[in-house]
């Protein structure tokens, strides 16, 4: 079967002559995104900030967005609203003032409310249950959102550099660093909602950005062992000989999160968003950023044949 390419297999793109112009994009990117954090902060959806939870039965099937409609209409804005068990049943998610002082009491008055706006004359809802969720279970939520960046960053490291080399490791990690960033920053800026499902999102742009990345090092690797030229040219070379597969595998992987962002309904939009952003910066900073920083760091073919064996395994290479 013949291999199918986007570009040709003898592409020569510099990329390594924009690196200065891209480091220039890049840091100007984080400053916006870190901006947005610190001086808007993002939008926290009830799974972070606590409010009320109200499960809804009704007659018949229930349209989620006319119900999501009605909800905005009535004053309840940004609701999460998701079906769960049989097409009747709906759960819906709201943030309340953090100063109510009777939260049981508010519930139940929301849970009341909500129900009416939900409801249409041909099929009417009753509310199973209605409670408040504290912001604790947001401040535990958010706290393990934090340890699970952690690990995955520490296993990164780990797995690169057991598998590569310290150098690639420390250049993957930034620009996986840098993707969540953007994404985040993305997030704030434009105030878009923030709850589990965008934390996922996030997460899984992680997985994506380094898998990408280490397509790239791979045959960084092999062409720091198989030819001799110097890094400068060598990097080039690797970025153009898996321009084809980089640019495929992440229109096809586009597709199907911009189908989910479509199709998925307004509980998976947030995660969709944060899977877009993450796959257009993911692969542009494998391109522009991963392999300009292994040539800021030095890397060479030292640095992938083992210590002992240098001298007599590069005098055998070509």
């Amino acid at each position: 079967m013949k291999q199918l390419n986007v570009f040709p297999l003898d592409s020569n793109f510099d990329f390594m002559r924009l690196r200065k112009l891209a480091f220039a994009v890049v840091i100007a990117m984080l400053v916006t995104a870190f901006g947005a954090m610190i001086f808007k902060g993002f939008n926290f959806a009830l799974d972070f900030t606590g409010g009320t939870l109200t499960e809804l039965r009704f007659e018949q099937p229930v349209d989620v967005d006319g119900v999501r409609e009605r909800l905005d209409a009535a004053g309840y804005e940004n609701a999460q609203v998701q079906t769960f068990g049989s097409g009747n049943d709906l759960l819906i998610k709201m943030q309340v003032d953090s100063g109510v002082a009777d939260k049981a009491g508010a519930s139940s008055s929301v849970a009341a409310d909500v129900n009416r706006a939900a409801s249409t004359p041909d099929n009417r809802g009753t509310v199973v249950k209605s409670a408040f969720v504290g912001p604790q279970v947001g401040k535990d939520l958010a706290i393990n959102g934090i340890w699970a960046f952690i690990f995955v960053i520490v296993g990164f490291l780990i797995y690169i550099s057991f598998r590569f080399e310290k150098k690639f490791a420390i250049a993957a990690v930034i620009t996986t660093m840098n993707d969540i960033i953007v994404v985040s920053g993305w997030f704030a800026l434009t105030g878009r909602e923030f709850d589990l499902t965008v934390l996922a999102g996030v997460l899984s742009v992680m997985g994506y950005s380094i898998n990408d990345t280490i397509v790239v090092f791979d045959r960084v690797r092999e062409n720091f062992r198989s030819m001799r030229a110097d890094p400068k040219t060598i990097l080039n070379k690797s970025i153009n000989q898996t321009l084809s597969r980089t640019v495929i595998t992440s229109f096809v992987a586009l597709l199907t999160v911009v189908a989910l962002y479509i199709y998925g309904g307004g509980s998976l939009e947030g995660m969709a968003e944060a899977q877009i952003v993450g796959i257009v910066v993911g692969t542009v900073s494998t391109m522009f950023i991963a392999c300009p920083l292994l040539l800021w760091l030095g890397v060479s073919k030292q640095d992938l044949l083992p210590k002992a064996k240098d001298e007599a395994a590069l005098a055998r290479r070509p």
